[in-house]
């Protein structure tokens, strides 16, 4: 930076700071949120265990049941519901998830039901077909939605409308690691099904209408478990990332004031030089 005047460094200084109080709010910010979505994902766990115990109960003790929502139908036509965030600086979560979507879209028809902001653009960008854009704002997804969605795609899976259906979303591993994954809703892969004792239990009216009546609901538990998660990924990723950012600026800062002391320093040396040099 030669020839920079102090001015021009005071101003670049100020500049920093107030980017450093911004990404500082951020970070703040986006731990409070980690937290309430931390407790999300803790407080939907049970129902969702107690769901997948009972599914898997059946598949196990009836070895001569038959469901379209095991065995499906062949074709390309594959349903994703790709669970993205509503804003970025949140580093690569919301690349990583596309990225990923795409990659298991290749060689398929692909439809999508994007939750998230970011999933939403970027389908319209690259002219993915949408199922309906009611959720494009994850923020505003409740588990009641997750259920409707449960049900309008197990509507169109019996119905033939695609013969897949994925979830693309962002397993939080921890502050530090965040997975994007995709699991396969349906068809329902037997391979699941829970290892151990079997258990002879009873279902009324019959264990084919109670697994057809649970599998909706279900799947709704396992899209609200995947908002969960991926809503406590994206701060947990625009934490680090924020911190990231506020380390950065303060590095900058520490760098300018150090110049700026340099430049002042030389612009007093210079003076004492003049007067020197006058009184001579």
């Amino acid at each position: 930076m030669a020839g920079v005047s102090t001015k021009e460094i005071k101003t670049r200084i100020r500049s920093m700071e107030s980017t450093r109080q911004i990404t500082r709010a951020m970070e703040m910010v986006a731990s409070a949120k980690l937290r309430k979505a931390q407790q999300q994902a803790t407080d939907c766990r049970p129902y969702f265990e107690t769901l997948y115990k009972v599914i898997w109960d059946i598949v196990g003790s009836d070895a001569q049941l038959d469901s379209p929502y095991l065995t499906g139908k062949p074709g390309k036509k594959a349903a994703f519901v790709v669970i993205s965030g509503d804003r970025g600086l949140a580093g690569g979560y919301n690349s990583n998830v596309m990225k990923l979507f795409t990659a298991q879209a290749e060689g398929l028809d692909p439809v999508v039901l994007p939750m998230g902001r970011k999933g939403a653009d970027y389908c319209k960008t690259h002219g993915v077909a949408s199922l309906t854009e009611n959720y494009t704002w994850a923020e505003g997804v409740s588990i009641g939605d997750c259920f409707s969605v449960a049900k309008r795609l197990c509507k169109g899976f019996l119905a033939g409308e695609f013969h897949r259906v994925y979830v693309v979303y962002t397993q939080f591993r921890s502050v530090l690691s965040q997975e994007p994954q995709c699991l396969q809703l349906l068809p329902l892969q037997k391979g699941q099904a829970m290892q151990g004792e079997s258990r002879q239990i009873t279902y009324e009216p019959d264990s084919v209408t109670v697994f057809e009546t649970i599998v909706p609901e279900y799947l709704g538990g396992v899209l609200y478990g995947a908002l969960c998660q991926s809503r406590a990924s994206e701060q947990a990723a625009r934490r680090t990332a924020m911190d990231a950012a506020t380390q950065n600026a303060q590095e900058m800062i520490d760098g300018l004031s150090l110049q700026f002391n340099r430049a002042r320093q030389a612009a007093i040396t210079q003076e004492i030089t003049e007067i020197v040099a006058g009184s001579q």
